[in-house]
Order: C-alpha cells, then structure tokens, then sequence
C-alpha cells in the first residue's frame, strides 16, 4: 500500500440523507479538490468554508474534459467556456497535516446526500489523480503514521459499530488509550527485567550482578498478576462487545409472553389467558444497562398436545441450552410444580434467574417467596426494574467497574494477553529449573511480543490487513 498517494471515499453510509460527505486525504489533496469547488474565500486549516460544487472544465480550471453521463445521466460533454455549471453547495473543510485524522492534508466536502451528487464528486476525485481508498484505509493511515496505536485503531471500528450508548462510552475510552495506559507499566516491568538479566549475561567479566531466582520470581509475579486481571475483564468485555442471549422459560401461562413484552416495553409477542399460545421462538434484542440482550421467548414446557406444540418444547429446550442466562418463570400465585422443578433441574448449572410472576394475583400457597425467587407482576409492572437490575448483576457483577480502567472487549487482545501469560508460566519454570539465563530470556521475550502486538509495535502486515479489512470504506 502506497502511502504517497491521495485516497479518496465516500466517508457517510451508502444510501439516500441529508448530508454525504467526501473525503481526500494525500500530498494532492487540496490540488486535487480545488478545480471542483468555488469558495467564498480560500481554505484556512481547521475552518469550514461555504462554496460551490462544480464542473471544472466549465470553470476554465482544467484543461480535460469530464464526462458526467455515469453519475447524472446527462450529456456528455458539458462546453469548455460560459459560466460555470453549479451541482451543488458545499461545505469544505481544510485539515492541514500534521494535525489531521492520517496525519496527512485531509479536504472533507460536505454536500446534499443525493448519491449522484457524491459518486460524482469522488469521479472528479479519481480522474483529477487520486485512488480509491480501500476499507479502513483512513484509520491504517492514522495507524501507520502514529496518529493512534492498534488498540485506538480497533476502537475506532468498535465505536462505530457500537448498539448501545454504553458500548459506544466503553469504545470512546479505548480510542483515547484506555488500554495502552494500562498494558504500558506492564510492559515497562517486563522491560526492565529482561534489560537487567541481558546486562548480567554481557558484562559479567565486569562484575555487574546477576538477580538471584527469587528477585526473578517476584519480578515475573508483579508482571503477571495484572496482565491476569486484565484476561479476566474479557468475560464482562465479551458480553459488553457482543451482548448476551437471555432465555426466558417455564410452563405454560405462567407469563412469560407478559414479561417478554415488559422487557422489550412493546407488544412484541402475543399474549392470550389460553395456554400454549406460544408455539416457536420470539426474540428481540434489547439494551439492560447498555448492554445488548437478545430476550428469546419459548414456547410453554410441558407435555405436548400436538406435533407443533412438541416442536415448539423441543426449540425451547434448545434455547434454554445455548443461552447465556436463563429466566426460570413461575407463577407465584400457585405452589410450585413438578415441572417447575424439572425445568430448574434442566437449568442445571447455568446462571439462572428465577421469577415469580403473577404476584398481583394474592391467592393460594404459592403467595410466599420461595428461596432466591425474584417477585414480579407483569399488569402493575411491579419488580419489573428490580429483574432489570438483576440481569445486569449476573451479567457483569462487580466487572462494570473495569470500563473506567479499560478491559479487554476483542478477542485477538485476549488471545495475546493469554500468550504472555503461558510464556510468564514457562520463565517461572525455566527459574525452578535453573535454567540459564540466556534461554530464560527466550522466554521473557515471548511474553513481551504479544503485548507489543496488542499496540502494533510487532504486528505483521497480514494481521493489520486482516483488521483494517474489516472497517467500512471512508473510515
């Protein structure tokens, strides 16, 4: 990849809007995108300025002719003198380099969101020496020039595809270096051990000491205690990143249709007092303190009536399998059943949450609390924001206080922290084993690459085109 030539793109979603926005960003940036415009005034870094979109062969500034008739469906030739051909207004902004997103001179046109007006614009872009960018070329740029480091790179992509505002407040932090601040005095320790065993091994002859094995050990202890930490956040992260499945089962007409439409705050799933309305799964994904819940309704459990209703159990079943969290509903209005009881069996192990539902109902045995039992009523809405807060806590327990410090939300940053954490294990081995210190260094350096290729200091090319590959073009 050139990083001397000037790119251009698209940078707003494809489709029809109010404003669409084109993006240069190269040495010709501003040569480029000059003969197209008509400003009130010249360009000024960091300034939007007013102008016209136009012809530049109608405005004398260039000697080629351009043909529109791909864009606008027009004629051909458009003549070489008269006034010039306005297309549209537009906004342009001027981002000098260095002080821009790539580090390079950067013009943004903002104009009309009609995809005509922008294809066109970018046209005009590539025929006046400039190339299409490829996916997530502005954000490698800004990577490769040391604008940002891989973990803010990363972000960049996580924040705009973030669903919930807490996931986009999570993202914002990594892209302001959450995670590099935290990795940094864990690589610095690691640093400082390696510099101390290599200056014992190359200048022994000049009485320079070598650490005793356990000065050694306390040093791979102190930079192996937060990088585990930091590989636990991932189980809080993954969810933050990805969201959970939340099934939500029990018998018939205990209400579970009820509280899935409380849940999603809609009429989302049908509702009758006849039991078994439910016959195949129902799911909407919702946001439960910023993270996103896919709620799957289940069909009633019990014994079936007929072939769809079993095929109905039969995904519930399932669903209530793959789910990450499970809510066991019950009716609180009556004592509990024997399917009541095998449904939590079948729970087994998982997180599961139990509800009373119907407590607005005050009749029977079952009006008491039974053991952990979280008390709702899907007609008064009651305990309704009690079970919000407590698939928050199952979901995230004490981690949500991470996000101030950064964690760990992708999964290739898990699976090299993981790796310096096995290369610690072998350097704590290679101690007890009175290893030599030169292959003990072997060791320490494998657990310091993978941190560096968390930032990118050693990250090879196939990954950083793996990663970019995956942001949209303009970005």
């Amino acid at each position: 990849m050139n990083l001397d030539d000037t790119i251009v793109a698209i940078a707003t979603p494809p489709g029809r809007g109010g404003i669409g926005i084109v993006r240069l960003s190269g040495p010709d940036a501003r040569k480029i995108a000059a003969p197209m415009l008509r400003l009130i005034h010249e360009l000024e870094p960091g300034r939007a300025v007013f102008g016209e979109l136009i012809e530049p062969c109608a405005a004398g500034a260039s000697g080629v002719q351009f043909s529109v008739s791909r864009a606008t469906n027009t004629e051909n030739s458009k003549p070489e003198t008269g006034n010039p051909v306005r297309i549209d207004e537009v906004l342009v902004t001027y981002f000098a380099k260095p002080h821009s997103y790539t580090t390079d001179d950067i013009i943004e046109v903002s104009a009309h969101g009609s995809p005509v007006v922008l294809r066109h614009m970018v046209e005009l872009c590539l025929a006046g020496g400039a190339r299409l960018a490829e996916p997530g070329e502005f954000t490698m740029r800004a990577f490769l020039n040391g604008r940002i480091d891989l973990t803010q790179a990363e972000a960049v992509r996580e924040l705009i595809d973030s669903q919930t505002l807490y996931q986009a407040k999570v993202a914002a932090q990594q892209l302001e270096g959450a995670l590099s601040r935290r990795l940094q005095p864990i690589k610095q320790k690691l640093v400082e051990l390696i510099a101390q065993l290599e200056a014992g091994i190359d200048f022994a002859e000049d009485d320079v000491s070598v650490l005793p094995d356990a000065t050694i050990l306390g040093h791979i202890a102190r930079v192996r205690e937060p990088l585990q930490q930091l590989a636990a956040s991932f189980a809080f992260g993954k969810i933050v990143h990805e969201g959970l499945t939340l099934a939500i089962v029990g018998r018939p007409n205990v209400g579970k249709s009820s509280l899935f439409n409380r849940l999603v705050e809609r009429e989302r799933a049908i509702v009758t007092a006849t039991p078994g309305t439910t016959r195949d799964l129902v799911s909407e994904t919702v946001a439960i303190g910023g993270i996103p819940v896919r709620l799957v309704d289940t069909a009633g459990i019990r014994q079936a009536l007929d072939e769809a209703e079993s095929i109905g159990i039969r995904k519930s079943l399932e669903a209530l399998a793959d789910a990450d969290l499970v809510l066991v509903v019950v009716d609180a209005s009556q004592p509990e059943t024997a399917e009541d009881a095998e449904l939590l069996r079948q729970a087994g192990e998982r997180s599961v949450i139990v509800v009373g539902n119907k407590i607005d109902l005050k009749r029977g045995q079952g009006s008491e609390a039974r053991g952990q039992e979280l008390r709702t009523s899907c007609i008064t809405g009651e305990g309704i924001a009690e079970l919000r807060s407590e698939i928050l806590r199952h979901v995230g327990g004490e981690a949500g206080s991470q996000a101030e410090a950064g964690f760990l939300t992708n999964v290739r940053h898990h699976g090299l922290i993981n790796d310096s954490l096995i290369a610690l294990d072998a350097a704590k081995n290679a101690v007890a084993g009175r290893v030599p210190h030169e292959m003990l260094l072997l060791d320490l350096y494998n657990a310091l690459r993978p941190l560096d290729a968390i930032t990118g200091v050693t990250t090879t090319d196939d990954i950083l085109n793996l990663i970019f590959s995956t942001f949209c073009v303009g970005k």
